[in-house]
């Protein structure tokens, strides 16, 4: 495990839908035993933008988000920040964080979870260009000849 697989992972947990991730978790029947290091709290982070992404950077607002620490029992740390309120969502990534730092559960995990939210996801971003690009209008000026 390395940081940017480590970072994919983490990042396609936080985007996941509660409901898609809860679901495909409880298809594969895992019950790990965990304690939780820091309960799953809310707060709030400060959002940064760029105008034109290349400009002066500038506060944009604040997004509520939760996180949540937990430990397994062979001592793995799982870490989690999603964006929102839902506190079940924070718990259980973190839960499959720690989970993924196990060899033997991590690529069970990589193969029938987190490859195909990534997918889902995927696929609901292109989805959405498409309904973007399908409403573009072009506009142009005309140049009159009387100049």
């Amino acid at each position: 495990m390395n940081t940017a697989q480590r970072k994919q992972w983490m990042s396609v947990l936080a985007r996941a839908s509660w409901r898609e991730l809860e679901s495909r978790w409880q298809g594969l029947a895992l019950a790990p035993d965990y304690e939780l290091i820091r309960a799953p709290e809310v707060g709030l982070a400060q959002v940064r933008a760029r105008m034109g992404a290349t400009g002066s950077q500038f506060n944009l607002g604040d997004i509520t988000i939760t996180r949540a620490v937990i430990r397994l029992a062979g001592g793995e740390l799982g870490y989690s920040y999603v964006a929102g309120r839902n506190k079940a969502h924070a718990e259980l990534a973190a839960v499959i964080d720690g989970l993924m730092l196990s060899p033997e559960v991590g690529e069970r995990l990589t193969r029938e979870l987190i490859t195909p939210l990534a997918a889902h996801k995927a696929e609901q971003e292109e989805l959405r260009r498409r309904e973007v690009a399908a409403s573009k209008v072009d506009f142009f000026t005309m140049v009159r000849g009387e100049d």
